[in-house]
């Protein structure tokens, strides 16, 4: 439910290093955070070339519940976003690790992903 080669955000948000040669990493939310949210009917996200900065509002996921932020788990500049959320934003739901993901950024800082939490760790804090 967790991937252990994902790293965490106490925000529900994962980070996964694409393996692109640009440095890019793809952010997405945490299963817990989908299930939370409920049924996501629309998804608002940073536009390609945007810097964002770590722990700052980037977007928004509209629920049948509520409207949640999406914060930058990183800073650096967006270099991707999932287009296919615009006509189906339900993927978050239905596959959040994968085809739900949100956008891609390249950090200001690649050391920064390493000081993110591991799978363990986040289970942890889901535990408290």
């Amino acid at each position: 439910m967790y991937p252990d080669d994902l790293k965490y955000t106490s925000e529900h948000e994962w980070v996964r290093s694409p393996g692109e040669s640009d440095g890019s990493v793809r952010i997405g939310i945490t299963h817990f955070a989908q299930e939370a949210l409920g049924d996501i009917v629309y998804v608002s996200l940073p536009e390609v070339g945007e810097t964002v900065e770590a722990g700052a509002a980037c977007g928004e996921l509209e629920s049948t519940k509520s409207v949640s932020d999406v914060y930058a788990p990183l800073t650096g500049e967006v270099v991707a976003r999932n287009e296919a959320l615009d006509p189906t934003p339900e993927l978050v739901n239905s596959d959040p690790y994968a085809g739900g993901w949100l956008f891609e950024l390249v950090p200001a800082d690649p050391a920064a992903v390493d000081a993110l939490m591991d799978s363990a760790t986040y289970v942890a804090t889901l535990d408290t």
